[in-house]
């Protein structure tokens, strides 16, 4: 490659690393919401995976059987992280389209 071929290699590379880095934090501005099943349930976190809420229905509470509220919990958070992956990958793969670049 010659010199004029790799300095606009590099400033395409430059504009992708640009355009990855906004999208990613536009993702990290969102919120997803996870639900349980029934609803009983829903976990609210920002697309940096940081939890921004959690809310519980009485009805999931039940004293006798405190391993139905672990799993309702569960659940709902699995729910809300397996939204932000999704989002990410569709968001991000545009630009990792060919390439094999683990966690994306």
């Amino acid at each position: 490659m010659n010199g004029m071929n790799m300095g606009k290699l590099m400033q395409q590379a430059q504009e992708m690393q640009r355009k990855m880095s906004a999208q990613q934090s536009e993702i990290e501005k969102q919120e997803f919401t996870g639900t349980a099943p029934d609803g009983l349930v829903t976990a609210t976190f920002t697309g940096a995976r940081q939890m921004k809420d959690l809310q519980i229905k009485p009805e999931a509470i039940d004293p006798d059987d405190p391993d139905m509220l672990s799993d309702l919990v569960i659940s709902a958070v699995n729910d809300a992280l397996g939204q932000i992956d999704e989002t990410t990958k569709s968001k991000m793969g545009q630009f990792t389209q060919g390439m094999n670049i683990p966690g994306l």
